[in-house]
């Protein structure tokens, strides 16, 4: 990690994973979050409060190589598209997607209704961009202050 959220806005973070129904992940920011499985002793209250939501939140895994995955997640292996498909016609509520490579695909399937993007200003000079193939045409919905520092705006597909 480059840097770390402010109080207020892992705050938010935990808020929004509460509220969320279930997490779409590809294979490497799963294994980036399973950091969140196991208690570590110097954990605040905020941050046993995020691996307690975390933990507890329905996760679905696309990944060809991995065998088996963690407490209260679901391996998906192959047909995504109609497992997305499958989840969004089944289940009521939010199911965010985490990670560059299965959004850019989820992004060409017509599968993401909102794109949230945290502004930070903090310059980091490695990673996958956010949109790794053409950027689909969005359209700004809405912008929220998060703390002093961080804006998200929200797109959706114009």
């Amino acid at each position: 990690m480059a840097f770390g959220p402010s109080p207020t806005l892992f705050r938010h973070f935990v808020e929004q994973v509460r509220g969320l129904t279930g997490s779409v992940y590809g294979r490497r920011m799963y294994e980036v979050m399973r950091y969140w499985d196991e208690d570590h002793p110097e954990w605040n209250a905020a941050e046993r409060d995020f691996a307690t939501a975390w933990r507890n939140q329905p996760k679905w895994v696309v990944s060809r190589t991995l065998k088996s995955v963690g407490p209260n997640a679901t391996l998906v292996a192959d047909n995504v598209e109609a497992k997305i498909r499958q989840l969004k016609a089944e289940l009521d509520g939010e199911i965010d997607v985490v990670g560059p490579e299965l959004a850019r695909s989820l992004t060409d399937l017509g599968l993401i209704d909102e794109y949230r993007i945290y502004l930070h200003p903090v310059v980091l000079g490695s990673g996958k961009p956010f949109f790794a193939g053409p950027r689909p045409r969005l359209r700004l919905q809405s912008s929220d202050r998060m703390d002093e520092d961080v804006i998200r705006l929200t797109y959706v597909p114009a």
